[in-house]
């Protein structure tokens, strides 16, 4: 068909090099004659001073884009400043900013759907975010019986999984990439999907939307990430492609399948007799799956791998161990899977055997036990649920371990061995032990170089989990911490107070009151007492931030998984690190 074509150009984040990538432009038209447009993902302006004064001189209208360039919104709270409307409007003489997601079709046709930002959870999203709602919104509209796709999918992070079947980008793919994003590009099929925000250029072998003799062909999808403006690697970040609108096309050409063409590596194997796509669902907001820190505690105990010289104290801590799991079977049922962790507070009897003589019958002098949990918990010592191979410590009333789906490799959980929701619902005997963890954990962290943050997350879950976190010295000093948690409260509508140092957090959240809680070496401590919709992942977005620790792909556990055996060698090496200040070694 005699259909003219478009030029098009596409870029990785910008990040403020704005005459950089301008000047690069320009010698590539000066080559290779005039492109219709540029489309920018990833992050366009920068946050520092530098990349302020670059952008001034073309909001100003001092200097004056080549070409009409389109604009992803900020994928970073430091950036949100510079975008006016959450709808698109122009920044600047050619430069277009989208919007925070939609469809642009321009007059040719080319029909080119966007997301802005980073994936979010929390309704209403952050500035620099986008929620389940949002993708909805998008997608709803769009796919029905004659949708046969877009021409171009703009997004800032990578869809989750788009390697398989196809080559391997230069990447970490444990943490690379979100399913929302893989839903998406599922949902709308486009020809051409670009992202950024990895640092690296990658584009995937074409794949194909349709099942090969169980559906009619469908014109295959092509995704390309692309590294950062003027990267010292000097890895490629401009993409330069002819595209004719999808709607202009003749179909017969337009499905033609290439040689190296790939199976579809968002769409699942499909059961027998099974057609079509699924259901527009993207991941919402709910109760954290348990398996992102747990633990099998069906197994024999971990920590035995640490008793090298197998000491009589440590031979003592495996049988009050077995003795808890032989205390649970009596008392609950030799079939652990009748009730699987119903009644794991009650192994508590077990663990006052501590003392000379193991006198684990003497019921009358047992304390009260804590509530029991409504169904399984993956947290209780003594429930089968539970996985031990990530157990680090055992004390009396408490445990730690390390976290599943960690933020970092010494990440660890602090953890009652009875059932309770919450630090204020703790017996005091629980608390004193909660407190020598937190006064071990610090000394710990301190002779690493590096300061102990403790927060808690009293909403949609059953059991304590106090999470500890390292932070670099050199990172950033405690008021940045504090800063940090309060700059990014005040962006998603959380209104943190902070509260004295001595305060018993039961004087301001009586049990049962949902509540969010973050310690701060120095004994600070910030509270926010929970109402609706509270972002789950937002103590951990804060420390995985750029003003913190600086790993945002991170933030979620869910993109942070290791294989058991990686576990396994993980907690070891922190057992062995932690022994030193381990209270419950001393005789």
């Amino acid at each position: 068909m005699g259909e003219q074509a478009l030029r098009v150009l596409a870029c990785g984040d910008v990040e403020g090099r704005i005459n950089a990538l301008f000047n690069r432009v320009r010698t590539i038209q000066k080559k290779s004659g005039q492109f219709d447009l540029l489309l920018c993902v990833g992050d366009f302006f920068g946050s520092s001073e530098e990349a302020q004064a670059e952008w001034e001189e073309y909001k100003s209208g001092a200097k004056k884009a080549p070409i009409h360039t389109y604009v992803l919104g900020a994928a970073s709270y430091e950036t949100v400043k510079y975008f006016p409307s959450a709808d698109g409007c122009e920044l600047a003489e050619n430069i277009i900013y989208l919007g925070r997601k939609g469809v642009f079709t321009g007059a040719s046709g080319l029909q080119i759907a966007y997301v802005s930002g980073r994936e979010g959870h929390q309704e209403p999203a952050p500035a620099h975010c986008f929620s389940p709602k949002d993708l909805s919104a998008l997608v709803e509209p769009l796919v029905n019986s004659k949708f046969k796709g877009v021409d171009i999918l703009l997004t800032s992070q990578w869809p989750r999984g788009v390697w398989q079947y196809g080559n391997n980008p230069e990447v970490d793919t444990r943490f690379c990439g979100v399913g929302s994003i893989a839903s998406l590009a599922n949902h709308l099929r486009p020809r051409y999907h670009f992202a950024g925000m990895e640092g690296v250029s990658y584009e995937r072998l074409p794949y194909r939307n349709h099942l090969v003799l169980q559906e009619n062909s469908q014109h295959v999808s092509r995704f390309i990430a692309l590294a950062a403006v003027n990267n010292p690697a000097k890895k490629k970040y401009l993409y330069a492609f002819n595209v004719i609108p999808m709607k202009n096309m003749d179909p017969v050409e337009l499905v033609k399948q290439p040689q190296d063409v790939t199976e579809n590596p968002y769409r699942k194997p499909a059961v027998a007799g099974q057609k079509g796509r699924p259901g527009i669902t993207f991941p919402t907001e709910h109760e954290e799956p348990a398996s992102q820190f747990f633990f099998d505690l069906g197994r024999r105990p971990q920590h035995q791998r640490r008793q090298q010289h197998q000491n009589q104290h440590q031979k003592e801590r495996e049988e009050r161990l077995q003795q808890q799991q032989q205390y649970h079977q009596q008392h609950h049922g030799q079939d652990s899977g009748q009730q699987p962790g119903q009644e794991p507070g009650r192994k508590r009897p077990s663990e006052g055997d501590r003392f000379p003589g193991g006198q684990h019958h003497q019921q009358p002098k047992l304390p009260r036990k804590p509530p029991q949990p409504t169904g399984p918990c993956w947290f209780c010592l003594a429930s089968p649920q539970v996985e031990k191979h990530l157990v680090v410590s055992i004390g009396t009333h408490c445990y730690l371990a390390l976290a599943k789906g960690c933020l970092t490799p010494d990440h660890l959980l602090l953890l009652p061995i009875g059932h309770y929701q919450s630090v204020v619902e703790l017996a005091s005997e629980v608390v004193e032990e909660l407190d020598k963890y937190k006064s071990a954990l610090r000394k710990f962290y301190k002779s690493l170089g590096k300061r102990c943050v403790l927060f808690e997350r009293n909403y949609r879950s059953q059991h304590l989990q106090l999470q500890a976190v390292p932070v670099p010295l050199d990172k950033c000093a405690t008021d940045d911490l504090k800063e940090a948690y309060m700059v990014q409260a005040q962006e998603q509508q959380i209104e943190l107070m902070e509260i004295p140092e001595h305060t018993d957090l039961k004087q301001i959240a009586p049990p049962g009151t949902p509540y969010f809680y973050v310690e701060l070496d120095s004994g600070e401590k910030l509270f926010y007492r929970i109402k609706k919709n509270f972002p789950l992942q937002f103590g951990r977005e804060v420390l995985a931030s750029e003003s913190v620790l600086n790993i945002p792909t991170r933030a979620d556990w869910k993109d942070c998984k290791y294989t058991r055996e990686e576990e396994e060698d993980m907690t070891k090496q922190i057992r062995s690190k932690f022994e030193p200040f381990d209270f419950t070694m001393e005789d």
